[in-house]
């Protein structure tokens, strides 16, 4: 079974459906609504969710007009999460995260005991810029001294203006990334890099942008927020796509385990 837990934009809440295929899914349900009191998450999306032994545990993006930070909820069942904290985990402090921090991967390293979190920060329509974190508990995170971690490639045109959004694999002696490249605000693609620490020295895929826009189609102004697994078969990446102001969620795939990186 597969379960997707996504941005339902309409009603400004976290959703979560079920596949066998991972291509037809059931009615999206409500995971976790946004809070209309609150001065920080009157809209609630980008959702980030690990299965523990205890249960699941989500970090998300919460936004009101002009600025966006992060929450903690948990769920036994992941169906329906209640906030561990009313106010955020991670709000913009430091001036490359300007008025947003959004877009939370999450990942809980069992060796050191620490979630890590890779987050992005900057503008609100859309962040400019990577940056990383830790924690012990999933509410107190402690950010790296060197943030941003990823950066724009200004020689690269499809990613000169802002890379944001990414989902990060440890796998072997590598971490993955995928992430969404921005030419200007508009027009995303996703592109591939991979780092021994998940936090210096990446190495973008020579082959970058890896999903791109089609022609015409659904998906033809911009494709992004990335979040792909190996099935033990073939990469599966889900993507949102956008055709003028209308996001959908596609699917991408990629055989074999071997991605294309030099060895």
């Amino acid at each position: 079974m597969y379960r997707m837990w996504f941005s339902w934009r309409p009603r400004g809440s976290i959703a979560v459906v079920e596949s066998q295929d991972g291509v037809h899914w059931s009615e999206p349900q409500i995971a976790l609504g946004p809070d209309p009191n609150s001065n920080w998450e009157k809209i609630v999306n980008r959702p980030s969710v690990i299965r523990l032994a205890d249960g699941y545990h989500l970090w998300y993006t919460g936004q009101v007009e002009d600025r966006s930070a992060i929450g903690y909820a948990f769920s036994p069942d992941g169906f329906s999460f209640q906030r561990q904290r009313a106010r955020p985990v991670l709000m913009a402090e430091h001036p490359w995260e300007d008025v947003a921090v959004m877009c939370p991967h999450v990942v809980y390293d069992q060796a050191s005991g620490l979630f890590r979190m890779w987050y992005s920060g900057g503008e609100q329509y859309e962040p400019n810029a990577i940056g990383y974190a830790t924690s012990l508990d999933g509410l107190a995170w402690v950010r790296h001294e060197r943030n941003p971690i990823f950066q724009p490639e200004p020689s690269n045109y499809w990613e000169q203006q802002r890379v944001t959004a990414c989902q990060v694999i440890p796998t072997g002696n590598w971490h993955l990334m995928f992430y969404i490249g921005f030419s200007n605000v508009h027009t995303a693609q996703i592109g591939l890099a991979r780092s021994k620490d998940g936090i210096s020295g990446w190495e973008r895929h020579p082959a970058n942008p890896i999903v791109r826009p089609s022609f015409y189609g659904w998906d033809a102004d911009a494709v992004y927020k990335p979040y792909a697994i190996f099935d033990g078969r073939q990469w599966l990446l889900w993507y949102n796509g956008r055709c003028s102001t209308k996001e959908q969620i596609g699917l991408a795939i990629h055989l074999g385990e071997d991605l294309g990186f030099e060895k």
